[in-house]
C-alpha cells in the first residue's frame, strides 16, 4: 500500500480547471434591479485601518444625502484602506442620484470622487469590454481654422458688418463713399434664427435645430458645434472663453445602449436641465443648470442668466434670496463652497470694468466688483449694495425707502455705477426717481444723491467719461399715453472742491441742459463718447437725434456755465419703421435698421456717420438684423496714441488722398502715375549719382546764400453747396 502524501491545494492551478458545470448547476439568479442598488466610489482617502470607522462614518453622511444607505463598506488590505468604497441603497433611484449628484465631487483638496454604479462596472470592466494593457487613443489631425482675428490686418482699416435677410446672411466690408464689398459668399440657411458676434468679433455663432455653431477666420470656416437641442438664447463671455445656452427642452441622456450615448456630451448630473455652459475651444459643457423654480413657467425670459466678471475669472446667478458666484479657473466651483445669502435679491450687475479701489495700492490689480438691490420688507428698508469678490465684502450700502423699482446702471470702465430708484409717495399714487451716484475710485466710496420731481424711463452713461443723459416724464393722472412727451436731460460732474475742511473730494451732479416737449425712449451714446443719439422707437414712427456734447461754438444761454460740456442737436432724422439701432466700435459710424421680426415696413437698413450724415440706404424685403463686427481693444500703448495724436494732419492727409483715389477712377489713376513717374526719376537720378562718384565727377558746390521760392497751386476737384440751417 502507497505510502499517503499530504495535499498541498496551493500548488493546484485553478485556472486549469473548468467549473462550467458546477456554475451551471448552483447557480442563482438575483432579484430583477437588485444589482442596480449598488454604487462603487473610487478615489477616497487611502487610510490606516484603525481609521476606517472614522471614514465610513463621514462618506455614510455624505452618500445619504441622496437617499436612505442600507449598507456601506469600506475594504481593507494590508492595514489600510483601499481608496473605493461599495454602497447599497434602499433602490434604484437612490444610487441613481448618487452617482447624478456625487461623481466629481470634492472630498477635500486631494481628493475627487468617482462614482459609478456597479453594474457600469460589471458591463464595461468584468465583461472583458476593456483590456488591461493602456491603448492610446487616436488623436484627430490638426485643422486649422487660420487667424482668428484676420479682420484687423485690413490694410484700409475697414469695417465689418453682417446682414440677414430672408434666408441668407453675408459679411460685408464696410467703406464710406463706396459699395459694400463682401467679405465672404453670402450663404443660405446659415441659421435657423439669428446670428450673433462674440464680444471681440473673434466668433460668428449661428443656431440649428440641435444647437449652436462656431465660425471663424477669414473664410468663415466651422470651428465647433455645442449640441443642446431647441436653444432659444445664447451668450458668451466678455473674454471669448465660453459661451452659455438655454433650451426650453430639458437634457435627456439617450437610452445607454444607443449608439448616440458615447458621444453625447451631457453626463447624467446634467439630465434635467435647461441652462448650459460651453468652453467655446473645446467644444464641451463645463457646467448645467437647471431653471429656478420662479422661471420654469415664466413667459418672457431675463437674459442673460449667467452674468460674467470682466475679466471672465467668475461668474454668478441669480435664485431666491440667494446668489450663486463661481470661481471659472476652479472649475466653476462655488465660492466658498456656500451661496451668498441675500435675502430678496431682486438684480445683479457686475462691474463692466476692474475697479481701482482708492484703498488699494497703485500697483495692485484692478478688483472684480458687482452691485446688487434688495426690495424693502416689514423689518428692513431697501438697499443698493456694492461687493467686493472673491472675498464678498460689502464696501458701500445705501439705504433706500418707499421704493418701487430700482434700476443698476455701470459706467462702461466700473468707475461710476447710478442705481436709479423709482419712488412713490405715502399715498403711493404718484411716483418720483431718486439717482443715487456710486464713485467706486474715490475714498470711502461716497454716493451723490440727486432727488428729481420725474419718473426716470432710461439712463445712459457716456462709455469712457462722467457724462450720462436721462430721459423722463411726470407721473401724473393727466398724462394722455397717445401723446406721451418726455424731458431730455444731460448731466456732467463739476470738479470736486479740495482743501481745508473737505475730508473726501465729492464730485457733484448737475444737469447742463434740458429738452422737453418731444417724446424719445432710446439713448445711445457712441462708444467713444462725446456723440449721443436720442432716438425714438414707437409702432412705426421712428426718429434719431444726433447731439454732440463738446462743440466747440458758444454755450446756449440754457446751459449751465458751471461745467465745460457744451450740447449741440446736429441734426434730425426721421426714420419710418426703425427698431434697433447700433454704433460700430470706432464711434464713426451708427446703423438703424427696421426688421423683418417685429414688422413688414421698410425693411432694411441706413448707416449715418456720428454727426448725423446719411451715408447709405437700402430697401430690403424680409431684411431681419444688421450686426457690426466688434473689435478687440486697441494694443497701443499711451506713448502710441499719444505720438499718433501729434501726427493726426499727416494721417488725415493720407486718408483723404486715399479715400479720393477710391472715390474717383480718373484721379486715382492720374495719382498713381504721378507717384511712379516720381518713383522712376528718384531712381536713375540715385543711379547717375553712383556713376559721378565712381568717376570722381562730384560736383562741388560753393556755399552762397540761396532764397527759395515756393510757388503753391491749387486745382479745384469738386465744388459743392449745401445751405446750413
Amino acid at each position: 500500500m502507497p505510502e499517503a502524501t499530504e495535499f498541498d491545494e496551493r500548488s493546484v492551478d485553478l485556472s486549469q480547471i473548468d467549473f462550467t458545470d458546477l456554475e451551471q448547476k448552483y447557480h442563482v439568479n438575483a432579484p430583477e434591479g437588485y444589482m442596480d442598488k449598488f454604487i462603487v466610489c473610487d478615489g477616497t482617502p487611502v487610510a490606516p485601518e484603525s481609521k476606517a470607522p472614522i471614514l465610513k462614518k463621514v462618506l455614510g453622511k455624505l452618500f445619504s444625502q441622496c437617499g436612505k444607505i442600507v449598507r456601506l463598506d469600506v475594504p481593507v488590505n494590508e492595514g489600510k484602506t483601499t481608496g473605493y468604497v461599495f454602497v447599497e441603497y434602499a433602490n434604484p433611484q437612490m444610487a441613481q442620484n448618487a452617482v447624478k449628484h456625487m461623481n466629481g465631487k470634492k472630498l477635500d483638496v486631494k481628493h475627487r470622487l468617482l462614482v459609478n454604479k456597479l453594474t457600469d462596472v460589471e458591463k464595461y470592466v468584468l465583461s472583458g469590454g476593456s483590456g488591461d494593457e493602456f491603448v492610446e487613443p487616436e488623436i484627430p489631425k490638426f485643422e486649422s481654422h487660420g487667424y482668428l482675428k484676420s479682420f484687423l490686418k485690413d490694410p484700409a482699416g475697414r469695417d465689418q458688418y453682417l446682414l440677414h435677410h430672408n434666408d441668407d446672411v453675408g459679411v460685408f466690408w464696410f467703406k464710406k463713399g463706396l459699395q459694400p464689398e463682401p467679405a465672404i459668399e453670402p450663404r443660405s440657411q446659415w441659421t435657423s434664427a439669428f446670428m450673433k458676434w462674440s464680444p471681440k468679433g473673434s466668433y460668428l455663432f449661428s443656431l440649428f435645430p440641435n444647437g449652436v455653431q462656431c465660425w471663424g477666420g477669414a473664410s468663415f470656416d466651422r470651428i465647433n458645434r455645442f449640441f443642446h437641442r431647441g436653444v432659444r438664447l445664447v451668450d458668451c463671455s466678455p473674454n471669448e472663453k465660453f459661451l452659455v445656452t438655454l433650451s426650453p427642452d430639458p437634457i435627456t441622456l439617450p437610452p445607454e445602449d444607443h449608439p448616440a450615448r458615447g458621444s453625447f456630451p451631457f453626463s447624467p448630473e446634467s439630465e434635467g436641465h435647461k441652462l448650459v455652459i460651453w468652453e467655446i475651444q473645446t467644444g464641451l459643457p463645463v457646467k448645467t443648470f437647471a431653471l429656478p423654480p420662479n422661471l420654469e413657467h415664466q413667459a418672457s425670459m431675463p437674459w442673460p442668466l449667467i452674468k460674467w466678471s470682466y475679466n471672465d475669472k467668475y461668474c454668478a446667478r441669480m435664485g431666491p434670496d440667494a446668489l450663486a458666484v463661481y470661481d471659472v479657473e476652479d472649475e466653476f466651483t462655488l465660492l466658498e463652497k456656500k451661496l451668498v445669502k441675500i435675502p430678496g435679491i431682486l438684480d445683479f450687475q457686475f462691474a463692466p470694468g476692474g475697479v481701482k479701489l482708492a484703498a488699494n495700492r497703485k500697483s495692485d490689480p484692478p478688483e472684480v466688483v458687482l452691485s446688487f438691490w434688495t426690495p424693502e420688507s416689514s423689518n428692513q428698508s431697501a438697499r443698493a449694495s456694492v461687493m467686493q469678490i472673491p472675498s464678498r465684502n460689502i464696501l458701500r450700502t445705501v439705504n433706500l425707502v418707499q421704493v418701487s423699482d430700482c434700476q443698476l446702471f455701470w459706467q462702461g470702465q466700473g468707475k461710476y455705477l447710478c442705481c436709479r430708484v423709482n419712488r412713490h409717495t405715502k399715498s403711493k399714487k404718484t411716483r418720483f426717481t431718486n439717482l443715487q451716484v456710486f464713485q467706486l475710485e474715490e475714498r470711502d466710496i461716497p454716493v451723490e444723491s440727486i432727488d428729481l420731481k420725474d419718473v426716470v424711463v432710461t439712463m445712459a452713461w457716456e462709455p469712457k467719461g462722467q457724462r450720462f443723459v436721462t430721459l423722463s416724464q411726470m407721473d401724473s393722472a393727466e398724462n394722455n399715453p397717445a401723446f406721451a412727451s418726455t424731458s431730455l436731460t444731460f448731466y456732467d460732474a463739476e470738479e470736486p472742491k479740495k482743501g481745508k475742511g473737505v475730508m473726501v473730494p465729492v464730485k457733484r451732479w448737475i444737469a447742463f441742459k434740458t429738452i422737453t416737449g418731444k417724446y424719445s425712449n432710446v439713448i445711445k451714446f457712441s462708444p467713444m463718447g462725446r456723440f449721443v443719439i436720442v432716438a425714438t422707437m414707437r409702432d412705426v414712427k421712428g426718429e434719431l437725434e444726433f447731439y454732440d456734447l463738446n462743440f466747440d461754438g458758444e454755450k446756449s444761454k440754457d446751459q449751465s456755465k458751471k461745467v465745460t460740456s457744451n450740447a449741440k442737436l446736429l441734426g434730425v432724422h426721421q426714420y419710418q419703421g426703425l427698431t434697433n439701432l447700433e454704433w460700430e466700435v470706432s464711434g464713426r459710424f451708427v446703423a438703424g435698421w427696421s426688421s423683418s421680426w417685429k414688422h413688414k415696413i421698410e425693411n432694411g437698413y441706413k448707416i449715418y456717420d456720428c454727426i448725423g450724415r446719411l451715408l447709405k440706404e437700402e430697401i430690403i424685403d424680409g431684411f431681419k438684423e444688421f450686426e457690426w463686427r466688434p473689435r478687440p481693444a486697441s494694443l497701443l500703448s499711451k506713448a502710441d496714441k499719444k505720438k499718433v495724436r501729434k501726427s493726426l494732419r499727416e494721417y488725415s492727409a493720407q486718408f483723404e488722398e486715399d479715400d479720393a483715389m477710391e472715390a474717383n477712377a480718373e484721379l486715382r489713376e492720374q495719382i498713381l502715375r504721378r507717384k511712379k513717374l516720381l518713383r522712376d526719376w528718384r531712381s536713375w537720378r540715385k543711379i547717375v549719382e553712383q556713376k559721378l562718384e565712381k568717376l570722381n565727377l562730384t560736383a562741388h558746390h560753393e556755399e552762397s546764400k540761396v532764397e527759395v521760392i515756393e510757388e503753391i497751386k491749387e486745382v479745384v476737384l469738386e465744388e459743392k453747396e449745401e445751405i446750413i440751417e
